[in-house]
């Protein structure tokens, strides 16, 4: 299935509708609103919807980091994408090796490295109720956003599917029946760095009928330079100022609520398009010194890339959601109908530039240039839940889910044995990807003594993946050399429980504990075919978790305060290590073990200062004493350090023993901090200064211990300081993201010694409003 809609045509034009319309409206404040906006001396509630009912945060026995709005704007202020929420909740890391097209997000320590196209991920991300399952569409930008809900550990009896770590539950700006309502943020700053997130709605029949638009246009220019001025495999002109590190991102939505006041009956139709254009990752070729990870020495804006074209990127993106509830007094009927589709490509230099080892005969060569185009991904999702209502003391619902994905994905790595150049169609991998899966899940709570709930739920999942090599890569002399597996079909069903208890202790204090249990279904890493090699496979994995916590409101609700442990085990973890090729291969391990605690502080000890921490302490390990993952070489030579016992298999090169190591991109502690402080100016209006800052401990990157891929002690900062009108109306400010300009590693290519940097420093300015 595709779409033949002239995406930046209307993208353009929707996507500053909202800008457009809301100076018209700005200071027609609704008096509700404004006294709702009004400061107050103590901390406002935190509503959830963790549990699919609207409760309130310090009454739900699931562990739940919240990120509002106003509060991923701010982080978002340079046209920083989902991944800024990395570090800003306890426990939550995030982080890409292909652009902003693939985020791989962790909870806990749980993830996946897995840079294939096709990749499954242990936490699943859910947007305005609607699963986002392919790593394309979980880069789905976020934009005129309510709040974030990051609900840490097993989540399967009412959200997502196969969901092992955790969910990103990322819940939109919705219509209103009865008044219009409008906000926007637009900034700029260095590099013509523009973001622009905005929405109006309101109602086209009063009480009735509603209507909301809203956009995001992002975008940088380009400011990373290709230094390489020697011979090119693939006609790149080089050296070339300003070739890569830019993007443009537009993205529209449009939302369409029907809701009577006076009928039992609801239905919410959304719709979405986004294009984008931009760089893919940038690999930092010998960015390491063997025998040290300091890689202060490597600039972050010059590379000498001799392939790959400046590493450029584009994706499209369309959707569609229908959900629909009947209210029958004691129960509600609700339905949720998705389709998502996407499209596009991402080429990059994969050796991160021109190395000692070549040109080759005069030619660049390497293993240098890798593209993956994803065609006509199709993905179909279908809910439906019954839920009982009422604040009565025993609640339930129960529900079913499909879900159906379709792509053809496309890969192309350049190695000594293909015909150059990349445009030869004899040189392209062709896979046909299939995952479908269904489930039955529900919940059921009971009050059995005042403040003392006790609540369980179950899951039945099926799921099951395809794959389909529809074309092989030909060799120099156009021989098909592919001896591996044409079709490969995994399926595998499991059930999957939670238990918890809420103990309300006072009204300031509540105690829970929460033992759960999860599945991921099988994996398939097809990318392999590339260089003729047989596909890779992982069997199902399945976690048992345990937390324990208490959450409190106290000193006349001043002070905020939730503190939780937890430990699981995972059995058959699902692994992805490199081979020699460096392409992702498969495989289980016997367990991996985990404990740690998170604390979440909001405090306002005094008028007008709001203060706000966070600290997540964290244990992995991996535990199997037979498993073994493939080091860094090149050409035949290990490259690194390898501090694990290794072993050499003929044919295949040097293998490490991963038995006790922590698993990779899991912080061992991460802290985050933001504090405001308003001098108010005796007409409601305020001058304000703000901070926020994250510092992240050491971060292994791979499955083997070394002294190069690994990050320690981390951080970055931020500052705003500006002007807010009374009740908030609208606020001009001045910011910087990244202020001290830190140079942080974000990941590794291991066998070139290749270094990914986070972004540089921005410092501009920003005005927003609403009514």
């Amino acid at each position: 299935m595709s779409m033949n809609i002239p995406a930046k045509t209307i993208l353009n034009l929707t996507c500053c509708l909202g800008a457009l319309l809301l100076p018209a409206h700005a200071f027609a404040q609704d008096a509700a609103a404004t006294a709702a906006d009004e400061p107050s001396e103590g901390l406002g509630d935190i509503v959830v919807t963790a549990e699919r009912r609207t409760e309130n945060l310090q009454r739900v026995p699931v562990s739940v980091g919240v990120v509002s709005g106003d509060q991923l704007r701010n982080f978002q202020a340079s046209g920083d994408d989902i991944l800024s929420l990395s570090g800003r909740v306890p426990g939550l890391y995030a982080e890409t090796t292909t652009g902003r097209i693939f985020p791989r997000f962790y909870i806990r320590g749980l993830g996946n490295i897995d840079f294939y196209l096709g990749a499954s991920q242990p936490v699943s991300i859910i947007q305005d109720d609607v699963v986002l399952e392919h790593v394309v569409l979980k880069s789905n930008p976020v934009y005129d956003m309510d709040q974030v809900e990051v609900l840490r550990g097993p989540q399967g009896s009412l959200f997502g599917r196969n969901t092992t770590a955790g969910i990103i539950k990322v819940d939109t700006v919705k219509p209103t029946v009865d008044r219009w309502t409008g906000r926007a943020n637009a900034s700029y700053g260095e590099y013509n760095s523009v973001n622009v997130d905005a929405g109006i709605g309101g109602p086209i029949i009063q009480d009735k009928l509603a209507i909301r638009v809203s956009g995001l246009y992002q975008r940088r220019d380009d400011w990373v330079d290709n230094v390489y001025s020697g011979p090119s495999a693939d006609g790149t002109v080089s050296p070339k100022k300003n070739a890569m590190g830019g993007f443009e991102e537009r993205d529209a939505r449009v939302q369409l609520l029907l809701a009577p006041v006076d009928s039992n009956f609801s239905m919410l139709t959304s719709f979405h398009a986004r294009s984008y254009d931009g760089t893919s990752t940038i690999f930092h070729r010998a960015a390491f010194t063997k025998g040290s990870n300091d890689v202060s020495a490597e600039p972050r804006d010059k590379i000498a890339l001799d392939e790959a074209h400046d590493n450029p990127q584009g994706y499209d993106t369309y959707g569609a959601s229908n959900r629909i509830a009947l209210d029958f007094g004691p129960v509600t009927l609700t339905s949720i109908s998705a389709w998502e589709t996407t499209k596009g490509y991402s080429r990059g230099d994969t050796d991160g530039g021109a190395g000692a080892d070549y040109p080759v005969n005069g030619v660049a060569n390497g293993f240098g240039q890798s593209q993956g185009n994803v065609r006509d991904l199709d993905q179909i999702t279908q809910e439906v839940r019954l839920s009982s209502n009422g604040d009565t003391r025993f609640k339930w619902q129960v529900g079913a889910m499909w879900f159906e994905e379709r792509n053809i994905t496309d890969f192309y790595q350049r190695a000594f044995f293909l015909n150059p150049p990349a445009n030869n169609p004899n040189n392209w991998v062709r896979l046909r990807n299939e995952n479908t899966s269904w489930a039955f899940f529900g919940q059921a709570s009971y009050e059995l003594a005042p403040g003392l709930t006790v609540t369980a739920g179950g899951r039945y999942t099926n799921d099951t993946k395809k794959t389909r090599l529809l074309k092989t890569a030909d060799t120099a002399a156009g021989v098909v050399t592919y001896r591996g597996r044409r079709y490969v079909r995994l399926s595998d069903e499991k059930p999957s429980w939670d238990v918890s208890v809420l103990y309300e202790a006072s009204p300031e204090v509540s105690l829970y504990a929460r033992v759960a249990t999860g599945f991921r279904g099988p994996t398939i890493q097809g990318r392999s075919a590339v260089f003729n090699s047989d596909f890779t496979t992982a069997d199902s994995e399945t976690i048992l978790s345990g937390e324990a916590g208490i959450k409190t409101q106290l000193f006349d609700n001043r002070v905020r305060f939730n503190l939780s442990g937890f430990a699981y085990r995972v059995k058959d973890i699902q692994l992805n290590g490199n081979d020699s090729d460096g392409n992702g291969v498969l495989f289980n391990a016997d367990k991996a073990k985990a404990y740690g605690m998170e604390a979440e502080l909001e405090a306002r000890p005094i008028p007008n200062l709001t203060l706000t921490a966070g600290v997540s302490l964290l244990h992995t390990e991996i535990k199997d004493k037979n498993v073994y993952a493939q080091v860094c070489a090149l050409n035949g030579v290990v490259v690194c350090t390898v501090q694990d016992p290794t072993i050499t298999v003929a044919g295949r090169g040097v293998f490490a023993q991963i038995d006790g190591n922590p698993l990779p991109n899991a912080p061992k502690y991460t802290a985050n901090v933001t504090a405001r402080y308003d001098v108010p100016l005796g007409n409601g209006d305020s001058l304000f200064a703000a901070t926020d800052w994250m510092v992240q401990g050491y971060t292994n990157f791979v499955l083997y211990k070394t002294a190069e891929f690994n990050s320690k002690d981390d951080f970055e900062g931020g500052l705003k300081i500006g002007y807010t009108a009374a009740g908030g109306q609208y606020e001009i400010a001045a910011f910087a993201r990244n202020i001290t300009n830190e140079k942080n590693l974000k990941g590794v290519i291991e066998n070139y010694m290749a270094a990914v940097f986070n972004e540089p420093r921005v410092i501009g300015g920003s005005i927003s409003g609403k009514f």
